[in-house]
């Protein structure tokens, strides 16, 4: 049996979902497949204890494009808007950030602070007006890469002569040096350096993490949200978006191969059996999953086939999820601080002692947590008198040496509960339940190869006009008639909704020309 669509979707993560809702908006003939039993990949809400709901993997919404929204005419519900940043210190002298505003640290730093982040902006400013269009092409003379050129151009030059050799000069840099040139308060540097590395392979001293805190800051004027019902309710709307606009999801239904005939892709075959037809495929799956597994590497060249192959792509941050009977004792902590953004992560030292193990294939054995406790402001999540705790702990290696086994997933846990005791230290004794997925659960259980949510790492040479490599960083492969919107395209990870905008404006655009 056979059924013939203008574009087919493989996946229906919160991308796959923003594609289909645009070209379907358009008039085209969508159909999305998804593999599991709800829409969302690696952005659902799940319950994984009795009565204990969490968001699985992405957790903030901090990204989300303002483009988006407007396109789909969207607003997500949230449970709590621009959450504060609390570093945890020692003896509770906690270090609060919201905003340009910091609390807990000398009056140099506080003022140091607001320049720096004034700074900062002005430099994700001119990042985000990337991010919500292709990269041109270097080397050709087609005219919208030329003038996408030059605005890139004019971009920094307008941020005048000293700026635009400070951003020159910052974007490739570590966040280490930054940090430690600038503030006095260990704890500080400890949390500007922390949102450098998030769910990267990188640690402090790493070259790009400028970049990464960019990116970071790039998203939703910066500011860090919480949704109500979970990240699954935003992908619930998106896909609702694109029902109403005409486009067919399907769940429970995982594609076995894309079809590839004479050069182009000819459409979809499902592991039931079923085949659907169409000349546009636009993928979801990473990068290697797509061209390795779906497509197979026979259709392509063999320059570009190992360029995929040496994309860096192995996770390194696990998440955590505890059912909890009560909150725990952090001292120092108000009522309203237990509803925020909460870090763990020392100083800058701190989190280059946690990721120097990783190098070498071991686990932190004091690891760096990014924490929440969604339950106190969406109440669905959990019973009565009851909390959930949702967690990425760093670093915890892909590619961990003797393997992921039962016992070093129990010696990790224990760790991770070790750092956490050392500020709530009544946290053991609150645990209901507990769920951790290492980067090997976060592969199995979503389909995302090496389990890094990125699709692979934010850095230099696999970003901009090189992501996911060189001769694939406009959405289209070098595959007639396929397409990339996950996060292993360009802009990048986080839940933000412009890989998928890109595709689907490339692909609309493809067919005016035609």
């Amino acid at each position: 049996m056979t059924d013939r669509y203008d574009a087919i979707i493989v996946g229906a993560g919160h991308n796959g979902l923003v594609c289909a809702a645009l070209l379907a908006a358009q008039g085209r003939r969508v159909l999305v497949l998804e593999a599991g039993s709800q829409v969302g990949g690696a952005a659902i809400t799940r319950e994984f204890a009795d009565g204990f709901s969490i968001s699985a993997c992405a957790h903030l919404l901090y990204q989300l494009q303002p483009d988006v929204l407007r396109d789909l005419k969207l607003q997500p519900s949230l449970a709590a808007e621009d959450l504060a940043t609390i570093a945890l210190g020692e003896h509770g002298e906690h270090v609060r950030i919201h905003g340009d505003r910091v609390e807990g640290v000398s009056d140099t730093d506080a003022r140091e602070f607001r320049r720096f982040k004034k700074r900062m902006l002005k430099f994700a400013r001119l990042l985000q007006k990337l991010l919500n269009r292709p990269p041109p092409r270097l080397g050709t003379r087609d005219w919208r890469d030329l003038t996408a050129l030059a605005r890139l151009g004019l971009g920094v030059r307008t941020l005048g002569r000293k700026d635009m050799r400070e951003f020159l000069r910052v974007i490739g840099m570590n966040i280490h040096d930054e940090a430690t040139e600038r503030f006095e308060s260990a704890t500080l540097r400890g949390a500007v350096c922390f949102d450098a590395v998030l769910g990267t392979h990188l640690g402090p001293r790493s070259p790009n993490t400028m970049l990464a805190y960019l990116y970071r800051l790039a998203g939703n004027r910066a500011r860090v949200s919480l949704p109500r019902g979970g990240m699954g309710m935003v992908t619930a709307r998106l896909a609702q978006a694109a029902r109403n606009a005409g486009a067919t999801i399907v769940t429970d239904t995982p594609v076995e191969r894309i079809v590839a005939d004479n050069g182009r892709v000819v459409g979809v075959e499902t592991e039931s059996g079923e085949r659907f037809e169409t000349y546009t495929v636009v993928s979801n799956a990473d990068p290697k999953r797509t061209v390795m597994e779906l497509v197979g590497a026979r259709h392509f060249e063999t320059t570009f086939v190992k360029r995929i192959g040496n994309m860096r792509a192995g996770g390194n941050a696990a998440k955590l999820h505890l059912a909890l009977d009560h909150l725990p004792e952090i001292p120092g902590f108000s009522e309203a601080d237990y509803a925020q953004r909460i870090l763990i992560a020392g100083d800058e030292h701190h989190i280059e002692q946690a990721f120097n193990p990783a190098k070498y294939g071991s686990c932190s054995p004091e690891p760096v947590v990014e924490l929440t406790f969604p339950s106190i402001s969406d109440e669905s999540l959990a019973p009565a008198g009851n909390h959930v705790m949702s967690a990425i702990v760093q670093y915890a290696p892909y590619d961990l040496r003797n393997g992921w086994n039962d016992a070093a997933k129990r010696a990790f846990f224990d760790s991770v509960i070790t750092a956490i005791e050392k500020y709530a230290p009544d946290i053991d004794q609150r645990i209901i339940a507990a769920e951790l997925l290492t980067p090997i659960d976060i592969e199995n259980e979503l389909g995302i190869t090496g389990g890094h949510w990125h699709h692979g790492e934010l850095v230099l040479d696999q970003f901009l006009f090189v992501r996911p490599v060189s001769g694939a960083a406009q959405d289209a492969m070098p595959l007639d008639g396929l397409f990339l919107c996950g996060a292993g395209t360009h802009p990048g990870g986080g839940v933000s909704g412009a890989p998928g905008r890109n595709a689907a404006r490339h692909i609309l655009g493809r067919e005016k020309k035609r």
